[in-house]
């Protein structure tokens, strides 16, 4: 999930070596090797990642390859999907094995689901999530309230960008209503102000477009602004900034209200000089982002990929991410409130004490 592995495009994998080594063992080997080889693991794993261009497909197809490179599974793919709230739901469908997600959509999942015998548990904090509001450089607009009267693009439906955006638009004192139905404005229109100040109630338009419709629409000029919540630098934002010149802009005056309405899960981070070429740093919004299970997979499972997160760290962190990469004994178990998986837990005891 270019900063991003193409989708679809897994590494390499182990099953034409075993076929090959398992073809010139003698008969009486045969099922010893068979047995090594599906003896109490899985057969298939599944990764639930995000968007092609995006950080949470490239980490996710990382982890497929480490997980069969060592063996937690027989095979393990990486899955396309809309993003955190779609991984959400994999997992309890079972369509997944484990998935990314920001902690404050899976916090949401588990007040929405309830006391449940089959719920989500983490794995481990992996990574910062930063939220990205971006606009073009020769736009004029410096800060949020100048959303105003303008047309966003928040995210396609399914993503953890699509549930944190509304929060920041209303943490800002404005409103949002779908293209085609605004209340106040239209693209293109001026704003100004301050947060709780003149802008209140004023009226921001809202297309759930993805990054790389979004980037599209904000090259065109259809939308004023993208938001997107993911690594830095994310590979898709990077291409257009080259072919366009974009700006960001610092969303860390919202912090406080988010943290008072909606929970601790949002932090202030820093977008680095140079994380996209040619772009001063600007604070903004930063979210935890977990790895994420079933509460009934099974303990050597989960054991296994702890092991994996903590001494194979190096194989998780995509190599054009300047981001807080979270693959520390340390941070890992910092899950911003989220239960661990009970053999995670025990898994990282036994290894830090």
């Amino acid at each position: 999930m270019a900063d991003q592995i193409a989708p679809g495009g897994l590494p390499p994998r182990r099953t034409a070596l075993k076929a090959g080594l398992a073809a010139g063992l003698a008969g009486v080997l045969l099922p010893a090797l068979n047995a090594c080889i599906s003896e109490n693991r899985p057969a298939t794993v599944t990764v639930a990642g995000g968007e092609p261009g995006g950080f949470y497909l490239e980490f996710s197809t990382l982890l497929a390859d480490s997980l069969q490179r060592h063996g937690v599974a027989d095979r393990a793919v990486a899955l396309t999907t809309g993003g955190s709230l779609d991984n959400l739901e994999s997992l309890l469908t079972g369509t997944a094995t484990f998935a990314v997600a920001l902690a404050d959509a899976a916090a949401q999942q588990l007040a929405a689901k309830g006391p449940s015998s089959v719920g989500i548990a983490a794995l481990g904090k992996v990574y910062e999530n930063y939220v990205h509001c971006v606009v073009r450089k020769n736009s004029g607009i410096r800060n949020f309230t100048q959303l105003a009267g303008r047309t966003v693009a928040v995210g396609q439906p399914g993503s953890g960008t699509s549930l944190i955006t509304p929060r920041l638009i209303e943490a800002a004192g404005l409103k949002s209503s779908p293209a085609g139905h605004a209340a106040g404005g239209s693209a293109g229109g001026a704003g100004g102000g301050s947060i709780g100040g003149p802008t209140r109630g004023k009226t921001v338009t809202v297309m759930n477009l993805g990054l790389n419709d979004g980037l599209k629409a904000l090259q065109s000029g259809l939308v004023d602004a993208l938001f997107w919540s993911g690594g830095v630098p994310t590979a898709a934002i990077s291409a257009a900034n080259k072919e366009t010149g974009l700006g960001f802009l610092d969303l860390s005056a919202l912090i406080p209200a988010m943290r008072t309405r909606y929970g601790i899960f949002y932090d202030r981070v820093l977008l680095p000089e140079g994380g996209y070429e040619g772009t001063p740093a600007v604070w903004t919004v930063g979210v935890a982002n977990l790895l994420l299970c079933r509460n009934d997979l099974d303990d050597r499972t989960v054991k296994r990929t702890v092991e994996l997160l903590v001494d194979h760290a190096q194989e998780l962190v995509p190599r054009s991410s300047l981001g807080v990469q979270f693959l520390s004994p340390e941070s890992l178990i910092n899950t911003a409130g989220l239960p661990l998986h009970p053999a995670a837990a025990a898994a990282y005891r036994k290894l830090h004490g």
